[in-house]
């Protein structure tokens, strides 16, 4: 909500002296005045996503958010460059640092990637049936759930969530309680972050019981003559499904923790900060986000190919290799499930191991 925050971020400008000295004597008209501006800049900024929605490829206002992203990359660039090659330059393991985090940030967001783009395909089987003069030949076709339902929504919600209270905190006296709360609920602590994992699960599971309704799906396969093979239509098909996307949904909520909670791990275990601007390409929100939005622009321009009908380019490219093996059904192996979560289980190892070096 912007106004809101405008009102949030005047009144801490004004109580933290951070504006000029008549700004923070003039009292109400300094915070109607800045709340003005930033309602006024937010309105722009949605009508600017407006038009790109409308004109161009992909969301807008994701692509703008997306931008913002990417443009912090350089000032991280520059920063492991001053931290690892002009102040810790003596240090021997500084190269082999440089490579890991390389390493580490590529494995991140294939995995991100994966994870994003992983589905469950469930066989669906039609009988040969007859609707009105024509007869509908049978056949299997597959019904995809995702491994990420929710998408980022939950670590969204999560941090909204604990960002007010902290905000509210602020504002009130100097009691030795509400520091304390103020260190506790801040970024900078474990107990945010576990708060935030908490958090996680539970707009995960509450994001699919809201969107996933398995009672409508198995209804609607019914209805359509299609049945999971195995599993009787009705009843049973609806538990299955419930079943099914209860696995994936917990899955996916770990997944989303363990990403939300390694920036804070990363930045202890090389002493770079838990908030620092380094460690948010290593997880968190915005590498969510950025890739969310990257692989969603990259399935509008696929499809706006496919529809213009570039023959040439299809039969070369890569775009009409990737949409046969969509089409195909193929399902991720165990085994490449498995090393995924193994390498996940070593990183965070070796992190928690750092950490309680460093201490």
């Amino acid at each position: 909500n912007p106004l809101l925050r405008g009102i949030g971020k005047a009144l801490d400008a004004t109580g933290q002296d951070l504006v000029p000295a008549f700004a923070a004597n003039a009292g109400g008209s300094f915070v109607a005045q800045t709340v003005l501006i930033i309602i006024a800049g937010t309105l722009f900024l949605m009508w600017i996503g407006d038009q790109i929605t409308e004109r161009g490829i992909g969301n807008g206002v994701s692509l703008i958010i997306s931008v913002n992203i990417i443009s912090s990359l350089p000032g991280v660039i520059v920063t492991i460059w001053n931290t690892f090659v002009i102040e810790r330059g003596d240090n021997p393991f500084s190269p082999l640092l440089i490579v890991f985090m390389v390493v580490l940030f590529l494995f991140v967001i294939a995995a991100v990637i994966t994870i994003t783009q992983g589905q469950r395909r469930i066989a669906v089987q039609y009988a040969r049936r007859v609707a009105g003069r024509r007869e509908m030949a049978g056949g299997t076709q597959y019904l995809p759930l995702k491994v990420n339902y929710a998408g980022v929504m939950p670590v969204i919600f999560a941090t909204a969530i604990l960002q007010l209270p902290t905000q509210l905190l602020g504002q009130m006296t100097d009691a030795s309680w509400v520091r304390t709360m103020g260190e506790l609920l801040s970024p900078n602590d474990i107990w945010f972050y576990l708060l935030s994992g908490f958090m996680i699960f539970f707009f995960s599971f509450f994001w699919v019981a809201t969107m996933f309704q398995p009672s409508e799906v198995a209804e609607n396969l019914k209805r359509g003559g299609g049945y999971i093979p195995g599993v009787r239509p009705g009843k049973a098909t609806s538990d299955f499904l419930d079943y099914t996307m209860t696995r994936l949904t917990f899955a996916g909520a770990l997944f989303l923790t363990l990403i939300f909670m390694m920036p804070f791990f990363i930045g202890l275990a090389l002493d770079l900060g838990a908030n620092s601007l380094v460690t948010s390409f290593f997880g968190g929100t915005s590498l969510l986000i950025l890739v969310g939005v990257l692989l969603d622009m990259m399935r509008q321009i696929e499809t706006h190919l496919l529809q213009r009908q570039y023959d040439g380019f299809l039969r070369k490219g890569k775009i009409k290799g990737r949409q046969q093996r969509q089409i195909s059904g193929q399902q991720a192996t165990s085994a490449s499930v498995l090393y995924l979560w193994v390498v996940l289980a070593m990183i965070i190892i070796v992190a928690v191991v750092a950490l309680f070096i460093n201490q």
